[in-house]
């Protein structure tokens, strides 16, 4: 791998690339699966990442006709990434050793460790022999949904397919590693203005907040929508907040500090909450919601926008859905692709269905809605929310600091980069985009 890394590094043509041997193994992030036990009896918070993820090396598996080997330049932390290092709601085996069953290709991924991640830049290193608009030496950002195009129920919208998989939670061989194994329709071009770093974080959470507010496989917002933001500074919010405002919309984001408020402004987010400094608490006790506290805050945000949201962009679960359902607009959408603070949702129905409200799952996103979202990031009109980066011997803190609401934005992880600041081949559509803009979020983190 130190001869790869030094020809990307060198600017080596693809050819050269193509000529290089693979190693026999590489360095990776991983899970153990005798490991996961190992909290067993913990409280979700006390369980820590960075004593169930290992970085070592893993061997190098076949290559299938359809897919590539990427050299990972940097990678990124996602919240699926904690879910596997602390094994919640279940150890990630059981998607492995399913996979495993599908066929010889699928046999290679249930193995004895799961390499996680499912954000990554980096340079194509080979093709398999049925790829066709890819080769070695371009560079590329992965997206995580990881299709059988032979299925079917795969051709429509392909997250709707039967044994759709994310990649690096459901499958192995994810992208917290130097080099990884992917299928050629995961592939999109890299930013060229961004460098590795700021390039590696996007594509996942991107991807899936394009989907949930401007696909018509989401909420379809239009022009002067009203779209309530919960967690707008983090992964997810930090994109959601840039779709409304790109496509017309009005952003209401909700924070946790002035701090966040603050970052959201420098944004172009004009109407913001802080929900720490507002007090606000759904939930009387463990299994009362309070719904003084919804009205407390639908007021608050006519306050600021005149109306009630058109659009609640809802992924915390437990702790919102309550509030969420309740202060949508009449014949509103509510859409949800999480539940990072607990599964089993609560909500008054009345204010569902007397109001005719719609509550919408979605679920990351289909290779043109991902392509579509990689598209605006390389025009530099949604900005990279990179907050923080740390090399790949220190993905455990990374992940304990994404696990305990630690930082705004996405945070990186160089693999194979030696250095942050790399990779950038558009220096003039950077300075147009302005260096201020896109470092906003790590200069708020600093």
């Amino acid at each position: 791998m130190e001869e790869i890394r030094n020809a990307i590094l060198a600017g080596a043509s693809g050819e050269e690339l193509g000529a290089l041997p693979l190693p026999e193994s590489y360095r990776a992030a991983f899970v153990l699966r005798e490991e996961a036990t190992m909290f067993e009896g913990q409280a979700s918070e006390e369980k820590d990442p960075r004593k169930s993820l290992h970085v070592g090396e893993v061997a190098l598996p076949e290559l299938a006709p359809d897919e590539a080997y990427v050299a990972v330049m940097a990678g990124a932390i996602n919240f699926n990434t904690v879910w596997t290092s602390i094994f919640e709601p279940l150890p990630t085996f059981g998607f492995l050793d399913r996979l495993g069953k599908e066929s010889r290709w699928g046999a290679r991924h249930a193995l004895p460790y799961h390499v996680v991640g499912s954000d990554a830049s980096g340079v194509v290193l080979r093709v398999g022999s049925a790829v066709r608009n890819w080769k070695p030496g371009d560079r590329v950002v992965i997206h995580c949904n990881y299709v059988d195009d032979q299925d079917p129920t795969a051709h429509d919208d392909s997250m709707l397919a039967a044994n759709q998989k994310i990649w690096g939670f459901e499958t192995n061989f994810g992208g917290l590693a130097d080099l990884t194994l992917v299928k050629a329709n995961q592939l999109m071009p890299k930013p060229a203005h961004l460098t590795w770093e700021e390039a590696a974080i996007n594509a996942l959470c991107n991807s899936t907040a394009y989907r949930m507010l401007v696909s018509p496989n989401g909420a379809r917002m239009t022009q002067g929508d009203r779209v309530l933001v919960w967690g707008a500074t983090g992964g997810l919010g930090s994109y959601a907040v840039q779709h409304v405002l790109n496509g017309g919309g009005i952003p209401i984001g909700v924070v946790s500090s002035p701090e966040k408020a603050e970052l959201l402004r420098d944004l172009g987010v004009e109407a913001v909450i802080d929900r720490r400094a507002k007090g606000y608490r759904f939930w009387k006790d463990e299994h009362t919601q309070d719904e003084s506290e919804w009205r407390r805050l639908g007021k608050d945000i006519r306050a600021l926008v005149g109306e009630d949201p058109d659009i609640v962009f809802e992924h915390p679960g437990r702790q919102t859905m309550g509030a969420s359902v309740f202060v949508c607009k009449r014949g509103g959408t509510v859409v949800t692709c999480a539940a990072t603070s607990g599964y089993m949702i609560e909500y008054d129905n009345r204010h569902l269905w007397m109001r005719l409200k719609t509550i919408k799952g979605s679920h990351f996103a289909n290779y043109r809605e991902a392509w579509d979202a990689n598209r605006l990031i390389c025009e530099g009109k949604v900005l990279p929310p990179l907050s923080a980066v740390y090399p790949l011997e220190q993905v455990g803190e990374a992940a304990y600091q994404v696990h305990h609401n630690l930082h705004e934005g996405k945070i990186g992880v160089l693999c194979l980069a030696p250095e942050e600041g790399l990779g950038v081949e558009d220096p003039e559509l950077r300075a147009k985009v302005g260096e201020d803009r896109i470092t906003l979020f790590r200069r708020h983190g600093a």
